[in-house]
């Protein structure tokens, strides 16, 4: 069986990456790696759009970032949620809920 890539709805990426940061910080290439991981290979974040996103969650306070030492024994920088930023992402999964009720819906209306 093969699989297709998923193009990510506008606002999806910033839940994506609350998610992913949930249980442990995380370094940038990580949270893609986990992404793609958990979406059974079907959704890849590129660089050119993970690294805003990250920058922009850091900035409004809902994750935050250290260096450290990757596994690989590199120098990166490890995102890790905030208690704002668990709080968010309740909030986020609820809307996303909202929206696939809401389309399932208007789909199964035919």
């Amino acid at each position: 069986m093969s699989k297709e890539k998923a193009d990510l709805l506008q606002g999806t990426l910033d839940l994506l990456i609350l998610k992913s940061l949930r249980l442990e910080p995380m370094h940038g290439f990580g949270i893609s790696v986990r992404i793609r991981q958990l979406s059974d290979e079907m959704l890849t974040v590129e660089q050119g759009s993970l690294y805003p996103a990250l920058y922009r969650l850091e900035e409004q306070g809902w994750i935050k970032a250290e260096w450290g030492v990757s596994e690989n024994n590199r120098k990166a920088k490890f995102y890790a949620l905030t208690p704002t930023g668990r709080k968010q992402l309740q909030v986020e999964e609820e809307q996303w809920n909202r929206l696939c009720t809401a389309i399932n819906l208007l789909l199964s209306h035919g």
